[in-house]
């Protein structure tokens, strides 16, 4: 339609008013129509359009489509719709003679195209702004807007086609018929483990006091059997286990509480400038890599079964960390997010830390086009082998993600949301026809290609869950509680219920057995609480699988040690591995801090010196000392620092140019 004046089409829409009461919605359309001078059928003419939906439709759609903001004509009367960006004035406005249907209007007026495409735009910015993020559980990364939409079921029987699993020989069950706890450990931690955090831990104290640590092996052993141990008996107070009324033995006899605090605080698995700036860009738990790398070794050594399961595990952690994640509805929802891979008898086979999904997409290949449930089973699922069967729960189950492991022969299970199956909801009943029907009503449609069936249950609400390898038949009963009868029922349930039920706990087993005995250290650093879960992770994983191999042997239930017993076992042995104190560690640290003196309210230790008859009789050879920490000379009347160690007499002398305090002390002068 050619562009008229606004005085013209007034002039004409008070004679349309007349007759059919052009509304204000339809006055705006043509109105923008106009101003666009876009060529637009003239739906005016006529006495019958105003009323036909149809061409309402038509006009609104074609004002959807308009990209181009509308401008105003060259007439005498220049026109700006309400709310554009030329128009400053907060009144609205309102063509003539239309005073009186603007109330009636009011709630039907359209948003101008203009201020829809900005409101979309800014609603797709935050969607991408919370995919990079990710804070908290919420929803997984969105799946295309078409995803499942040309998808078509039909009420048709499932028959997959499986392939056989082929059972994974385990290759240390016959090594492992006589281990002892502590060899169950050290699949994860070993002695070179214990080497790396003593020789980081020593080189990152020194670069940042300047001064010595001296740590070792063995006392890098005591410390993690020392907090092991404090983790089987809580105290309210971690200073307590060095009181004179509760403290224990073999924690406080071989090591000070200055120096278990000392130690946790500086802590190290690696050292900071071996670490190219290109890896800490790629990797945000880069400290701690080195250690997460050791036990995730020991998870993958495991024999995997054909049956495993997906889930989150919450490192608990409530500090300051960039990566901190918030997960409702969790024991501990506060802290870093892990997706672990599990079996079913609760045994962490694979994990990865998440750190953003676009860090995880470029973990996996072909990630383009993958939410974050997809990306997870993808990067879980690269150990296992043909015919393994994958439980999850909603967040990760999508259509993508199912036909993702068909082409790997894997195949998953699990509840889904209705809106990722949107076209087989359709063929199901609803939840009203479910309700009338009773608990225990179900019905099953299947994918045109015979590959994917969705299974809808009723229980005390609808339950939608997907699979390729289970459908609704053979069903079997269970016990439910009803809460209008005050006892149990006997419900009709679904052969893919039952499966999902009795495969899917593998990981929260695994996280009741770490909430029992927590090694829980108040810190501030989220180093230190990621070195400690994962320890207790092995620790975990370690009694799990002692406690498999000896019921599969036939060892009567009685003589299985319980968790609580394994863990103490394994702290006992690791602060035996330190039976003598490093000798230098208690003096070192004293005379870092305070020169030669040890602290107030500390008696020092005196090494007697040996009769002169001894000192000019026997053979006394000078051990050269370090010049780091020289100690005083203990000749009398000398205040010089010392050079030698006489290794028979134990006493630090001076051997200078000037003055040789040495034979001076050996002769008796």
């Amino acid at each position: 339609m050619a562009g008229i004046s606004a005085k013209a089409f007034y002039s004409s829409s008070r004679k349309k008013k007349e007759q059919g009461k052009l509304s204000l919605s339809r006055a705006e359309q043509l109105l923008m129509a106009i101003a666009d001078n876009s060529e637009v059928e003239d739906f005016s003419d006529g006495d019958n359009d105003d009323n036909d939906p149809a061409v309402d439709e038509v006009a609104l759609h074609d004002v959807d489509l308009m990209t181009v903001e509308p401008q105003p004509d060259d007439s005498e009367d220049d026109y700006s719709p309400p709310d554009s960006p030329g128009n400053d004035s907060d009144e609205e406005y309102s063509p003539p003679d239309a005073a009186e249907d603007s109330d009636s209007e009011n709630e039907s007026e359209p948003q101008y195209p203009q201020m829809q495409k900005r409101g979309r735009k800014q609603q797709r910015v935050e969607n991408d702004e919370l995919d990079e993020d990710d804070q908290g559980r919420g929803e997984p990364r969105a799946e295309p807007r078409n995803a499942g939409r040309g998808e078509r079921w039909r009420s048709a029987p499932f028959t997959p086609n499986l392939v056989q699993f082929h059972v994974e020989e385990d290759e240390l069950i016959e090594e492992r018929a006589g281990w002892q706890p502590l060899d169950y450990v050290e699949q994860y931690i070993d002695s070179e483990l214990m080497k790396v955090i003593a020789d980081c831990t020593n080189a990152m104290y020194l670069a940042n006091s300047g001064r010595a640590l001296n740590t070792s092996v063995d006392e890098i052993y005591h410390f993690f059997g020392a907090a092991i141990l404090m983790s089987c008996v809580p105290y309210p107070q971690t200073r307590m286990f060095w009181s004179n009324a509760l403290r224990i033995p073999a924690i406080s006899d071989k090591m000070s509480r200055d120096r278990f605090f000392k130690l946790r605080s500086h802590l190290k698995v690696v050292i900071d400038d071996d670490v190219p700036e290109d890896k800490r860009k790629t990797d945000k738990f880069w400290k701690v890599r080195p250690f997460m790398n050791c036990i995730l070794t020991g998870c993958r050594l495991q024999a995997h079964p054909e049956c495993v399961s997906i889930d989150e595990q919450m490192i608990p952690f409530t500090g300051a960390c960039p990566f901190r994640q918030y997960v409702p509805l969790k024991p501990n929802p506060v802290g870093m997010k892990n997706f672990v891979l599990a079996s079913v008898d609760g045994i962490v086979l694979d994990f990865e830390v998440y750190q953003g999904s676009k860090t995880l997409g470029l973990q996996v290949q072909d990630s383009d086009g993958l939410g974050l449930g997809a990306l997870v089973i993808k990067r879980l699922s690269e150990t296992l082998t043909a015919g393994t069967k994958v439980y999850c729960d909603r967040f990760f189950t999508t259509t993508l993600a199912v036909d993702l492991m068909l082409k790997n022969e894997i195949y998953l299970t699990g509840t889904v949301m209705k809106n990722r199956v949107p076209q087989a909801v359709k063929k199901l009943p609803d939840d009203k026809t479910l309700k009338r029907q009773g608990r225990g009503a179900s019905s099953t449609v299947t994918r045109a290609d015979g590959k994917l069936c969705v299974v809808k249950w009723y229980d005390n609400k609808p339950v939608v869950m997907l699979s390729t390898v289970h459908a609704e038949q053979p069903e079997d009963t269970c016990q439910r509680w009803s809460k209008k009868d005050k006892t149990y029922v006997t419900v009709t349930r679904p052969s893919i219920v039952r499966e999902y039920n009795s495969k899917m706990g593998g990981v929260d087993m695994s996280d009741r057995m770490m909430s029992y005995y927590r090694m829980s250290v108040r810190t501030k650093k989220w180093t230190i609480r990621m070195l400690m879960h994962f320890t207790d992770l092995a620790l975990a994983n370690s009694w799990l699988l002692y406690r498999k191999d000896n019921r599969e042997n036939g060892t009567p239930r009685k003589s299985i040690m319980k968790f609580l017993e394994f863990r103490m076992v394994v702290a006992q042995m690791f602060l035996s591995k330190c039976d003598v104190l490093h000798k230098n560690a208690r003096v070192t640290e004293a005379e870092n801090e305070h020169g030669h003196l040890l602290p107030p309210g500390k008696k020092s230790r005196v090494t007697p010196i040996p009769h002169v008859s001894v000192r000019s009789s026997a053979a006394h050879l000078p051990e050269m000392v370090g010049l780091q920490n020289p100690m005083r000379c203990r000749a009398q009347g000398c205040s010089g620092k010392s050079r030698v160690r006489c290794m028979t007499c134990n006493v630090h002398l001076c051997l200078q140019s000037e003055r040789n305090c040495f034979a001076a002390f050996h002769s008796g002068q």
